[in-house]
């Protein structure tokens, strides 16, 4: 082997990987098969004595890419050196007081207080320049925007969306393949919104890991009450109002069962993490280690050894979705990992696939990632025999490769795929989107095999099939009966949910609302609006404007679009100057009875200015829960901080003042 060729192509490599998943948010290798390329990356440079200067082991991140403001960080902020062994911890700890916590799985981002209050907050960026977030950082959870403390004070802690945030999101998403993958892509493209109404609706929580200088008083000594240690430095925080990652005292007799301790809790924690740190207690002792090129020596990372189990390919099911996209999954004998039984796991893309050499019957080795999501590690046998399908698992129409920013995906060009058909109308007739009750996506497979409905402004025509739907089974008059009604209603809709119903990539519903305040609630000026003019609204990138304007100026959309024009009448929004609810903060928990569900009443509450977050906090002015005596937690949360419970009723009489 040429050493000095494959220490290049390593380098390459891994620099793609990290340039896809830290800038495009996607993945061309999993986290298992990057750390071992990256192991062999050292092992090489080691050998060969050569260190190129763009390797992934000296270089920390990439360049930001955004419209964010850029600012440089007061000290560089470096990767922590790794392990995933307990014995090599306990060597690394020695002797000394350290201090074990967890290793979150979000974005970095640095904050800064002045006079006691928030002025200025980054991300990590590339280690030594960040984007500035300070408005997106104030919509923060539980990030305080004033503290006692009135001196300069800089820390840093991680943004992170906890797994029942993230799961809620994605429950709210009804197309398979706008759902987002984890809660750290979701976490940072909420922090790097150029929009904070979006970020705030996103639930992002921070959690404080360290400080940059010590906190001094106005003579230059240390603060009142104040311990330089890391312990004393976290109880500080919290005094401050942080809240500070969770963390434990431990030395090299009790480090192993307390890694244990942690690694018990992973089915059950909340929050996202991948891996634990470990630090020095005493900080004038880390910081008298100094530190390498890359990495400092009071902190070092410890990352779960992966618990893996060999099995076999049976097969790779090549899913179909509204937008052409077709995702590949590895179905294989079952294995237990982590405590559960598994049998599939995503490959993502066909880059990945093709990266393992897959063919039926190799050899596989599968593990969870983080101990939760379900990965292909390695493929032992590497046949190499599996074919691309050149034709849609669906509809049998031709299928092909496009390439995007280096990832290979596979997409069925036939239009009238069924399973574009069927998604779409899925996605169209959704609660989010035209709301329309009564057709499930297997009482749209019907119709559409029936030939009822061949586009989507059928719909507004069922009626021409009454007699074979009452006829079809399940079905009778009632049912037909309300689902006209629901048709009915739905021909009255705001703009924003009208737009996200046509099914746009990447367009969300949040993005529509975006769109559709930028243009005034003039939907002539939304479908002729150029790339230029959309490339400027919050939010709305390059790519996204694409999509929007090529959408719009496609012949057979935009014959469509005109057609359910003629069906539908846009909703008269709210004019902002009704905005009753401005700057206020509800949650919202239990049934409701004067709105359909609880999104119609966060609607509501936005319309009037309102914001509705998911957790009751210092920064909730109400919650709502007609329950208004019960012993929820939400409720007991709120009587703890004072905040006013208010029924409907109550809710409605405020609104109106």
């Amino acid at each position: 082997m040429d050493k000095k060729k494959r220490l290049r192509e390593l380098v390459d490599l891994l620099n793609q990987a990290s340039k896809a998943y830290y800038q495009q948010d996607t993945e061309i290798m999993s986290n298992f098969e990057y750390d071992k390329l990256y192991d062999e990356l050292l092992v090489l440079e080691k050998e060969t004595g050569i260190v190129l200067a763009n390797s992934p082991t000296v270089n920390v991140g990439y360049e930001v890419l955004s419209e964010l403001e850029k600012q440089p960080h007061p000290s560089a902020m470096l990767s922590l050196d790794k392990t995933k062994e307990v014995e090599e911890l306990k060597t690394w700890l020695g002797n000394h007081e350290g201090v074990l916590s967890w290793k979150l799985d979000g974005l970095t981002v640095v904050l800064t207080y002045e006079n006691g209050e928030l002025i200025n907050a980054v991300t990590r960026g590339n280690g030594e320049i960040g984007e500035v977030i300070t408005n997106n950082a104030k919509t923060f959870v539980n990030v305080p925007r004033a503290i006692p403390y009135k001196g300069n004070l800089v820390l840093r802690g991680e943004a992170v969306i906890r797994y029942s945030d993230f799961n809620r999101i994605n429950d709210s998403i009804e197309e398979v393949e706008n759902k987002y993958k984890n809660p750290r892509n979701l976490c940072s493209g909420s922090v790097r919104q150029l929009n904070n109404a979006i970020t705030a609706q996103r639930n992002v929580h921070f959690y404080a890991f360290s400080l940059v200088a010590d906190v001094l008083d106005e003579a230059g000594v240390k603060a009142s009450g104040y311990d330089n240690t890391m312990t004393g430095r976290f109880d500080w925080l919290v005094g401050q109002g942080f809240d500070v990652v969770e963390h434990f005292v431990v030395t090299k007799d009790s480090l192993e069962k307390q890694v244990m301790d942690f690694a018990a809790r992973i089915p059950d924690h909340d929050i996202p993490s991948d891996g634990l740190v470990l630090s020095f207690n005493d900080i004038a002792y880390g910081r008298s280690l100094g530190r390498t090129a890359k990495f400092p020596r009071d902190s070092i990372a410890f990352k779960w050894a992966d618990e893996q189990a060999e099995t076999t390919l049976k097969e790779v099911e090549w899913s179909a979705s509204r937008t052409g996209l077709i995702n590949p999954v590895a179905v294989f004998e079952p294995v237990e990992l982590e405590g559960t039984t598994v049998s599939r796991a995503s490959l993502h893309n066909v880059s990945i696939l093709k990266a393992f050499e897959l063919g039926i019957g190799d050899r596989i080795t599968v593990y969870k990632a983080n101990m939760i999501i379900p990965q292909v590690a390695e493929n032992h046998t590497r046949s190499n025999h599996l074919e691309i399908p050149k034709i849609c698992p669906v509809c049998g129409g031709k299928t092909i490769l496009k390439d995007l920013n280096g990832v290979q995906s596979l997409y069925c060009m036939n239009d009238a795929c069924s399973a574009k058909q069927t998604k779409g109308f899925t996605h169209f007739v959704s609660r989010n989107a035209m709301n329309i009750e009564g057709l499930s996506e297997a009482t749209l497979e019907k119709f559409i095999a029936n030939g009822y409905l061949k586009k989507l402004p059928d719909i507004y025509h069922l009626e021409r099939y009454r007699e074979e739907i009452i006829a079809l089974e399940g079905f009778g008059v009632k049912s037909y009966d309300n689902l006209m009604q629901s048709i009915e209603a739905s021909r009255t809709v705001p703009m924003a949910k009208f737009i996200f119903s046509l099914g746009i990539a990447g367009i969300g519903l949040a993005n529509a609302k975006v769109i559709v305040d930028y243009f005034k609630h003039d939907f002539q000026r939304i479908e002729n609006a150029q790339e230029d003019e959309l490339v400027v609204i919050d939010g709305i990138g390059e790519v996204l404007a694409k999509v929007f304007y090529e959408f719009f100026h496609d012949k057979e959309r935009e014959q469509i679009v005109s057609e359910l024009l003629e069906e539908i009448t846009f909703e008269r929004e709210e004019e902002a100057d009704r905005q009753t609810l401005l700057n206020k903060t509800f949650v919202i928990t239990g049934s409701v009875e004067h709105f359909a569900n609880r999104n119609e009443l966060k609607d509501y509450i936005e319309k009037l200015g309102g914001k509705v977050t998911g957790a009751v906090s210092k920064n909730t002015d109400y919650l709502i829960n007609n329950d208004t005596t019960s012993n929820s937690s939400k409720n007991k949360k709120a009587k703890e901080l004072n905040i006013p419970i208010l029924s409907e009723e109550d809710f409605i009489e405020l609104a109106k003042e």
